[in-house]
């Protein structure tokens, strides 16, 4: 078979030479990134014996040189020949001959491995150089010989076989409404892709990988925390360029995650050479890929399809399902298909914005939808520029002078202050379990701390815990008149306790219950007669910066008890600025 001799012994060294260089970003939750590359040619057992030898022999006295100067000249030679045939290679390889090139290249192989190093630290560096340098000038001219072999590297070929068919009938009955759907929203944004992938150089049928991947939805998010337009994990979204902070996440600009797309795409075809092995490791990533390719010590350029039994489940159906979608665009009446109107582009222009405000005051200020200014920017997080730092906000088209002439009449937002409790570890304590027991998530918690590693905690350490948004306002359990409270579906005498910042033998004493059963709609006294307000001597307080529990209610000659009551909070209670609390009044 042409190139046997090739395949057998070069093509693991390439896939092991690509695997040590790529960077593998995977997009699935159970793929993992790949180890060191190992060395898998068999025919560098020798080698590697001979490295350990000579490794050996620097911690043992030298022998004496012994020279054998036959040995000696039929290296020379060898190495000759090869290097004869390196060239021969390149002038093949400048011709367009790649088949010739490869060839030269497999009988420069052949020449160094008939080498006999005799555990000579000098033969055997030189041989491994050219080892390396002819394994190296094979990936280059593999890499380009789909290109060659195929005519345009700009065509992804259109094929048609069981696997594609079955996914075209999957989109023309249970996924039917899904296709329709994101096709009709490919209007809005695959015109400015296809014009980003032209001037790339990279074949416009690209520009429906996004229908696929995130049925062309700018805040798609998979369970894998793949995120937007292209589905980019926070990783792989760093390393092509995308920007994510705590108001920030680029992922979720159509624009800017476009063009990491193409810089990602044009990456993995450097590497593979082949639009359909592209596409799968765009999906699961260029190690996942390469180590399959390894283990099937297959030419994987020539033939996408042996790869297709091996691949994660997902990736499997990943490319015919990509292939049945160009299918189904090229003739949409053959299979079925009557599409709508396709979605338009939103025009915009450009507004630098210097202070934090909220999209919904703009867009009240502009008279414009509030979903269509977090349409034209949804890269932003919470709905808001971010702070300190001019930001450059997409304004429906027409609307930038208005909106720079009002910019001064929108107040500056303030977000709440993130509240914080504490918390000592304890033995056996997990952050999963921690995160329970204050009703937040593993992830804040690790983000707070700056955890890496989520699992690794210490017992004695003291962590800071986020509070979540419902601890920051005053609580809609407010009492009713005469300090009663009126059970609800899921309250039990602990919870209403703690809320009302007392405890359950209080409660049981004040409503004389003999058990802990409740009923829902039942009245209950929480607070003591004598703690009572009425209502004429309450009044309203707005909280401002620097306020705490115990000044207001200093300030307002009340009990810090009363004041937690008549809020419904209790002494872990936290506020914020802004916030309205009930007090009593200074006559």
């Amino acid at each position: 078979m042409k190139l046997l001799f090739f395949r057998c012994l070069v093509f693991p060294l390439v896939t092991c030479l690509i695997t040590a260089c790529a960077s593998v970003n995977m997009k699935t939750a159970t793929d993992i990134e790949p180890q060191a590359s190992e060395p898998i040619i068999e025919a560098e057992a020798e080698s590697q014996g001979a490295n350990t030898v000579a490794s050996e022999e620097k911690t043992q006295p030298p022998k004496p040189p012994v020279k054998d100067t036959t040995n000696a000249d039929n290296y020379q030679r060898s190495v000759d020949t090869a290097l004869e045939f390196c060239e021969a290679s390149q002038v093949f390889w400048a011709e367009g001959n790649l088949d010739k090139a490869i060839d030269a290249l497999d009988q420069a192989y052949t020449s160094i491995l008939s080498v006999d190093t005799a555990n000579n630290p000098k033969l055997i560096q030189q041989k491994e150089d050219l080892r390396f340098m002819i394994s190296k000038r094979i990936l280059e001219i593999y890499a380009s010989r789909y290109t060659a072999v195929n005519g345009n590297h700009n065509e992804i070929p259109l094929i048609i076989n069981e696997h594609v068919t079955k996914e075209i009938k999957r989109f023309q009955k249970h996924d039917r409404s899904f296709f329709i759907r994101s096709y009709k929203r490919s209007g809005r944004y695959r015109g400015a892709i296809v014009s980003s992938l032209k001037e790339a150089g990279l074949p416009e049928e690209l520009s429906w990988l996004p229908l696929i991947e995130s049925g062309f939805k700018t805040n798609a998010l998979s369970s894998a925390r793949a995120l937007g337009l292209w589905q980019f994990i926070p990783s792989t979204g760093y390393k092509f360029g995308l920007k994510r902070d705590a108001w920030i996440d680029e992922r979720l600009d159509p624009e800017k995650a476009t063009v990491a797309a193409i810089s990602y795409l044009t990456e993995l075809h450097n590497i593979f050479g082949d639009w359909t092995t592209v596409l799968a490791a765009y999906n699961c990533g260029e190690g996942a890929v390469l180590r399959r390719i390894r283990s099937q010590k297959i030419n994987y350029l020539d033939n996408f399809w042996d790869l297709y039994q091996k691949l994660p489940r997902e990736t499997a159906r990943y490319v015919p399902k990509f292939l049945a979608t160009l299918h189904i665009i090229k003739d949409p009446a053959r299979y079925g298909f009557s599409f709508e109107e396709l979605d338009e582009p939103v025009p915009y222009e450009i507004v630098h914005i210097e202070k934090q405000v909220q999209l919904k005051a703009i867009a009240n200020k502009l008279g414009s939808s509030f979903d269509e200014i977090i349409a034209l920017n949804p890269e932003l997080r919470y709905k808001a520029t971010p702070p300190d730092t001019p930001y450059p906000l997409k304004a429906p088209l027409g609307t930038g002078e208005i909106l720079l002439a009002k910019i001064d009449e929108i107040p500056k937002w303030t977000p709440p202050q993130r509240a914080y409790e504490y918390h000592r570890v304890k033995g056996g304590e997990s952050l999963y379990l921690i995160a329970l027991k204050y009703r937040t998530s593993v992830r804040a918690i690790a983000e707070a701390n700056n955890i890496r590693r989520k699992h690794f905690i210490r017992k004695g350490q003291k962590l800071k815990i986020p509070l979540k948004d419902k601890k920051y306002a005053v609580s809609s359990y407010q009492l009713l008149d005469g300090g009663k409270y009126r059970v609800r579906r899921g309250d039990s005498l602990w919870v209403i306790a703690k809320r009302f910042n007392t405890t359950t033998k209080e409660i049981q004493r004040l409503n004389s219950l003999k058990s802990s059963c409740l009923s829902v709609g039942q009245l209950l006294q929480v607070v003591r007669q004598e703690d009572i307000l009425d209502d004429k001597n309450r009044e309203s307080y707005r909280v401002r910066s620097g306020d705490n529990l115990t000044d207001i209610a200093k300030k307002h000659n009340m009990s810090l008890n009363q004041l937690l009551q008549i809020n419904s909070l209790n002494r872990r209670g936290v506020i914020y600025p802004g916030q309205t609390l009930l007090v009593l009044c200074n006559k």
